[in-house]
C-alpha cells in the first residue's frame, strides 16, 4: 500500500492507497499544530488501527509539501515507522512527467504541480484547476499536460481573518451562503461579501483566463475544502474533484517506482 502525504499551510492530509489506486482511508491533521515524527506516528497508527490497516501494509510513501519546515519530520516518519525512503515531489530525481512553462519552475508549489499531473491524467486536454486552499489558486494546464502558469489570490479564510484583524468593529462570522446579496446587518453584509464577492472573483478570473487563452469553453475543475461550497454560485466550474491532489500523488509515485 501507498501512504500519500499532502502537507499544506492549513491541513496535512494522509491517505492510504491500495495497489489499484483506490483510496482506502484518509485523515487530516491541522498544520498549525506542529507535530514531531514520533507524535505523527502515534496519531496515525491509532487511526490506521481503527481501519484495520497495519503499518507493515504500507510499503511506499510519497510527500508533497508547501511547508519546508514540515519535511524533515514527514521524511523521518516514513523511514522510522514505515521502513521506506519517501519520494518527495520537487526533489531533482523525482520525475513528474510534465513540462513547466513558467519563468522560475522551482518556485511553483508542489501541490500545484501535483494537481496538474492529476488533472491531465483524469480529464485530458487544456483546462483550469481551481484550488480552494490557504490561497485560492487558478492553474492552467496545457493540451499536452504542461503547467502553463496561473493566478494566486488570498484564500477565503485568510481574507476573512485579515478583515477581522484590520477592522476592530467587525465581528467573527461563520462562512455561509446568504439568501440575498444585499445584507441588512453587519453579519449578513460580511457573509455576502465573503460568499458572493469571492464567487464573482472566481468567475471573473476564469473568464479572463479563457479570454487570454482564446478558449471560451476551457473547463475549470474545482478542488480543495471549499470547492463544493462555492460551486453553486460559480457556473464556470464544471467539476468538483476533492481527491485530485491525492490521486496525483499516486500517479507520480507509480511513475517513479517502476
Amino acid at each position: 500500500m501507498l501512504l500519500a502525504i499532502d502537507s499544506g499551510n492549513t491541513n496535512t492530509v494522509f491517505a492510504i492507497f491500495n495497489d489499484e489506486g483506490a483510496i482506502i482511508s484518509q485523515w487530516r491533521a491541522a498544520a498549525k499544530i506542529a507535530k514531531t515524527a514520533d507524535e505523527l506516528a502515534v496519531w496515525l497508527s491509532q487511526l490506521m488501527q481503527l481501519e484495520n490497516i497495519s503499518r507493515d501494509d504500507v510499503t511506499e510513501v510519497i510527500i508533497a509539501t508547501v511547508v519546508p519546515e514540515n519535511l524533515f519530520d514527514l521524511k523521518t516518519l516514513s523511514s522510522k515507522y514505515f521502513g521506506c525512503k519517501a519520494l518527495v515531489v520537487g526533489d531533482p530525481d523525482v520525475e513528474l512527467g510534465i513540462e513547466v512553462h513558467v519563468d522560475r519552475p522551482g518556485e511553483v508549489g508542489a501541490d500545484r504541480l501535483v494537481n496538474t499531473v492529476s488533472a491531465h491524467k483524469t480529464y485530458v486536454g487544456p483546462l483550469i484547476v481551481l484550488d480552494f486552499g490557504t490561497a485560492t489558486t487558478f492553474d492552467v494546464v496545457g493540451p499536452e499536460g504542461a503547467y502553463e502558469g496561473g493566478v494566486i489570490a488570498p484564500g477565503v479564510n485568510l481574507s476573512l481573518e485579515a478583515l477581522q484583524r484590520a477592522a476592530a468593529k467587525l465581528p467573527r462570522i461563520e462562512i455561509v451562503k446568504p439568501e440575498r446579496v444585499i445584507g441588512t446587518n453587519t453579519i449578513t453584509a460580511m457573509q455576502s461579501g465573503i460568499y458572493y464577492g469571492y464567487a464573482s472573483m472566481i468567475e471573473g478570473v476564469i473568464a479572463r483566463i479563457r479570454e487570454e487563452k482564446e478558449l471560451e469553453s476551457l473547463p475549470a475543475i474545482g478542488t480543495g475544502g471549499l470547492a463544493k461550497f462555492y460551486a453553486p454560485a460559480c457556473r464556470s466550474i464544471q467539476n468538483i474533484d476533492e481527491d485530485l491532489t491525492l490521486r496525483g500523488l499516486f500517479v507520480i509515485n507509480a511513475k517513479n517506482r517502476t
